[in-house]
């Protein structure tokens, strides 16, 4: 590689590693933990025993926010939001449009997770939990939650990896993040493979350190077991 062509490598990875960390990367987070929270929210609320009508009717309506998130690709959620709501007089930003779509989506998806985890406590948890004087709501948020959430770190930890890697969709709603970085300086020279390359080089890094904090959490939620 001529040092011409190894300076113009450098140069367009700084503006990429900058939007990444500037904007990817919050992104990814605040979406994330928004949709955790979503998702929390929607769990508990279709693990409740549910003897009366506006329970099952919050039940029934959180099974419909399920199915339309996870049978709609997120590209047209995007979509919908950054173009279709200025048609009822509510128009956002990219960047908050972006962590609506990402919060929605994630919360859909996590909430299952969520759910399948708090279903995996063995009843005798209750059980033990009701024997010491516990009533429900206490033995919930004080043995039942803490136990789902660690069996859900995996899935979780998965679900935030792959939110970072979807954030590049937000280019499409003029997000100025890293894959959009990475657009605009190609249509300024049309170097794709090089500039496309860097950007998945970016990628891949996030991921890995990612992929190694969520191997070490995992081991450190398994030392007491």
């Amino acid at each position: 590689m001529s040092a011409e062509r190894a300076d113009y490598v450098i140069s367009s990875f700084w503006p990429m590693l900058e939007a990444a960390i500037l904007y990817t990367l919050p992104l990814a987070v605040i979406s994330f933990f928004c949709g955790l929270l979503i998702a929390v929210i929607v769990a508990v609320i279709r693990t409740l025993p549910s003897p009366n009508l506006p329970l099952k009717l919050l039940q029934a309506l959180c099974r419909v926010y399920i199915s339309i998130i996870r049978g709609t690709p997120m590209l047209v959620q995007i979509f919908i939001i950054f173009y279709g709501l200025p048609e009822v007089g509510i128009t956002l930003e990219p960047f908050p449009t972006a962590i609506i779509a990402f919060s929605i989506n994630i919360g859909a998806y996590a909430a299952e997770t969520v759910r399948a985890s708090i279903i995996a406590i063995p009843k005798g948890q209750w059980e033990a939990s009701y024997a010491i004087g516990m009533n429900y709501r206490q033995a919930f948020i004080r043995t039942i939650m803490p136990q789902a959430l660690r069996i859900s770190v995996p899935s979780l930890s998965n679900t935030f990896i792959s939110t970072v890697k979807d954030t590049s969709l937000a280019s499409l709603v003029l997000v100025t993040e890293l894959f959009r970085v990475a657009q605009n300086i190609t249509a300024a020279n049309y170097e794709f493979i090089l500039i496309y390359s860097e950007a998945a080089l970016i990628y891949w890094i996030f991921c890995f350190v990612l992929s190694f904090l969520q191997d070490r959490l995992e081991i450190r939620l398994s030392r007491h077991l």
